[in-house]
């Protein structure tokens, strides 16, 4: 007895030995590398007033602009923009992509079943053949499962999972730029119409001025030569009408590609240039930053997925273990299809590994961690960038500020000096060439005014679109 059971005992050890064999070799398989940059983000940001408090964008970021129509574009865009829908598209792609992956982690089963009917013809010496008919039926269920004790599969269903991570980081990144993109095209169209509205304010002074020039030719106060100058301003000023109203037109049409409109079918209200506010972002520290940017995701997601392959193309090196089994029934009469004696089952495990494949599973693992040196490049890059991209904003928006301060200052000033040389010219105390060098200057004055304000609006989108505007990483 002891020994019946000790010879019985002897395969289940092996068994279970064998089993702990595999599953050590199973944790020698090759992981994956972890995701690290090997960059050391700074303490701050060198142009950030280390005084203000920290003020990350808001979700709804450009309603601290002021403008309502803005308001209504944003929420437009997030239905019709081309552009985003496509980005959506991806995700769903890169979802079924992920499940295709996966789905090699399990068995795949099929059942087949089926009626035979076969006709034979018995003869012998002499005689004429009699006709045989038989029929069998079969049911047989079939299941065939690849042991993923390397880890190839997994490494390939991981790397699916970050390409799915990824995509969903790319739509922040397309949200963000289809925000901006809205914010500066509207402000563009704004800042032409008040230029527009500008440049007729200035055609209308140097045409009130062309009356009074003539007015004194007819006199003999003032010459023909004064004349042509002033006729030649007005030219100049009306010449810049037309370069104004095909920058508002083009950019309305702008605006309703960005909301997924056609151009005919879309109107846009405009809001009051000089009544645009400039909402008010503060930056904290870099490494939060990293965190807001879909960009710099979209990049460690995609470094990841390729060093998963990289797992993968170096378990593929290894052998593979498939395991196929069968089993239904099978019988003559369908009465005893389901007789034990009509049931049948095999199972089948095979071993598989290439010997000689001229270097390509080599080669595989040497394009796969080629392509994951790059994409640690591109992340690193992504990094930088993001942290350039602040910087830069920050610049832009401190200097723009001062720049539409000083701008407004010269502004009031050409206009007083205008006025005072438009009277002392209606006064005759100076000259004609006194009174052009004045208008030039006020003319000049209020167009650099409008764009020193529309610079200012553009700097601060780039501040919010290079905090990552309000997006937050989501969970797969």
């Amino acid at each position: 007895m002891m020994a019946s059971l000790m010879k019985d005992a002897a395969p289940r050890a092996w068994a279970g030995w064998a089993l702990l064999l595999l599953g050590a070799l199973a944790a020698c398989g090759p992981r994956p590398e972890p995701v690290l940059s090997g960059l050391d983000t700074p303490a701050g940001f060198r142009n950030a007033d280390s005084a203000a408090p920290v003020r990350w964008p808001d979700p709804d970021w450009w309603t601290g602009f002021n403008a309502p129509e803005l308001n209504r574009l944003m929420a437009a865009a997030m239905a019709g923009n081309f552009d985003l829908a496509a980005a959506e598209a991806r995700v769903r792609q890169a979802d079924a992509q992920l499940r295709i992956a996966g789905a090699s982690l399990f068995p795949t089963v099929g059942l087949d079943a089926g009626v035979t009917q076969a006709r034979s013809v018995a003869s012998s010496s002499g005689f004429v053949g009699r006709k045989r008919n038989s029929t069998a039926y079969d049911a047989t269920l079939s299941a065939s499962y690849e042991v993923d004790f390397w880890g190839r599969i997994r490494s390939l269903t991981e790397a699916a999972e970050q390409n799915a991570r990824a995509s969903r980081f790319d739509v922040g990144t397309v949200l963000l730029t289809t925000e901006a993109s809205i914010a500066n095209t509207y402000f563009e169209v704004l800042a032409a119409r008040e230029q527009l509205r500008v440049q007729e304010q200035n055609l209308a002074a140097a045409r009130r001025i062309l009356e009074v020039v003539r007015q004194q030719v007819q006199f003999g106060t003032a010459t023909g030569l004064d004349l042509a100058q002033q006729e030649t301003l007005v030219a100049q000023q009306e010449a810049e009408i037309p370069s104004l109203r095909q920058t508002a037109a083009q950019g309305v049409n702008a605006l309703a590609l960005l909301t997924g409109q056609p151009p005919s079918a879309f109107d846009l209200s405009p809001d009051a240039f000089d009544r645009l506010r400039v909402p008010t972002a503060a930056p904290g520290q870099p490494g939060e930053l990293l965190a807001r940017r879909p960009d710099v995701w979209t990049a460690e997601a995609n470094l990841a997925a390729a060093n998963a392959d990289v797992a993968a193309a170096r378990a593929a090196l290894l052998p593979t273990l498939t395991l196929n089994a069968s089993g239904g029934v099978q019988s003559a009469a369908l009465g005893t299809l389901l007789l034990p004696e009509s049931q049948f089952f095999t199972l089948v495990a095979g071993l598989a590994q290439t010997i000689f494949d001229g270097g390509a599973l080599r080669g595989q693992v040497a394009l796969s961690r080629a392509q994951a040196e790059e994409l640690l490049v591109e992340y690193r890059r992504a990094i930088v960038t993001a942290l350039q991209d602040v910087e830069d904003a920050l610049v832009a928006l401190r200097e723009t500020t001062a720049q539409e301060r000083l701008r407004t200052e010269a502004a009031a000033r050409a206009q007083r000096a205008s006025d005072i040389a438009e009277s002392q010219l209606r006064a005759g105390t100076i000259t004609l060439i006194t009174l052009l060098n004045t208008q030039q200057t006020l003319f000049s004055a209020r167009v650099s005014l409008v764009q020193a304000r529309l610079a200012r609006l553009q700097a601060a989108v780039a501040l919010f679109r290079a905090l990552g505007g309000g997006w937050q990483p989501r969970p797969l």
